[in-house]
């Protein structure tokens, strides 16, 4: 029985390393033209092979944008940017009918969100009505306009961004919203290195063209290749063990940190951290989820669904300090 499993694992392995042959090769691609940002380069990845949505938090001026239009060129798929601000409606981003005069009847004007990879510059600069028109469509996959309803396209990703730093004039995405985003990254500034390869790219002016290496077939195939990676039933317990210290502290030796939680990371951190760890092993190349692949996506998926109580930020507690203490704690497999 043992020998069966090893050679399943074996063929699943092989199979992997076969799918994920093209992940070299996009990497390669977007590095021409994003210097450093390995992390939110893999993460965006990520992203896209577990048909999730990415909320990505920094200062401006790093990159945010222009990462997701080289992955929308190095793929090969429609890309559409929708700048967020106080005034736009919901049809400005799903699109709407008009009433066309010389054929007497209503046509429909589809929006942005029909696009393989959409930006939603700025999310917390639009009212709650075009989040939620926005948020709809990421978790439905499709788009009702008028009496009709409309599939979005395949692969879709949204990568919404938000400025840490102005609060002014916003409107700050709900918890319950923010749950829908699979992963929460937060970018810092580049290395002192990177940042001078950065002046002398943009002081040459000529920058490199990207070119399209993986088809969207590729994409979609890899979204399915990525299901198959294997899981033990060990690794499942370990990402449960982690869930569940952010609801059940005690539970875990953990009581120092209950007062701090107002509320833990519900089934949807569970699905969606097991299924970035398996698209972690895809990128690195792996048939099989280990302990650390977990370990390195763990904060992305979780920083936005533990909410932390009032005693916790008087003392500048951050849900990152909560993950960190339950990761050095709960028992890896």
């Amino acid at each position: 029985m043992e020998d069966n499993r090893t050679s399943d694992i074996g063929l699943i392995n092989e199979k992997i390393q076969r799918e994920s042959a093209f992940v070299d090769l996009l990497t390669l691609e977007m590095n021409k033209v994003i210097v450093g940002q390995k992390h939110m380069v893999e993460r965006l990845l990520i992203g896209l092979l577990a048909q999730g949505h990415i909320l990505l938090e920094g200062v401006p001026g790093l990159a945010k944008t222009l990462s997701i239009n080289t992955l929308a060129k190095a793929v090969h798929g429609s890309f559409s940017r929708i700048q967020f601000t106080p005034d736009l409606l919901p049809a400005d981003v799903v699109g709407t009918m008009i009433y066309n005069i010389k054929e007497n009847d209503f046509s429909i004007k589809k929006g942005p969100i029909f696009a393989n990879f959409v930006l939603a510059d700025e999310i917390n600069r639009a009212p709650a009505k075009v989040q939620s028109a926005l948020l709809e469509a990421m978790q439905e996959k499709q788009v009702t306009i008028g009496d009709e309803t409309f599939p979005l396209d395949k692969p879709f990703l949204v990568m919404a961004t938000q400025n840490p730093v102005e609060q002014e004039g916003t409107y700050p995405l709900p918890e319950a919203q923010v749950d829908r985003f699979m992963l929460k990254t937060v970018i810092d500034y580049p290395k002192l290195d990177e940042e001078q390869l950065i002046i002398r790219a943009n002081l040459k002016g000529a920058y490199e063209q990207v070119n399209p290496v993986v088809t969207l077939d590729q994409i979609r195939s890899a979204q399915q290749a990525v299901r198959e990676v294997y899981m033990d039933e060990k690794i499942e317990k370990y990402i449960l063990d982690i869930i569940f210290a952010t609801r059940y502290p005690e539970k875990y030796k953990l009581s120092d940190i209950k007062p701090l939680i107002n509320f833990g990371a519900s089934p949807r951190g569970s699905i969606n951290l097991a299924s970035a760890a398996k698209c972690y092993a895809f990128i690195k190349r792996r048939g099989y989820v280990i302990p650390e692949d977990v370990r390195a996506i763990v904060h992305d998926v979780l920083r936005h669904r533990i909410g932390i109580t009032y005693e916790a930020e008087a003392e500048n507690i951050t849900s990152v300090d909560i993950i960190n203490k339950i990761v050095n704690e709960v028992e890896v497999p």
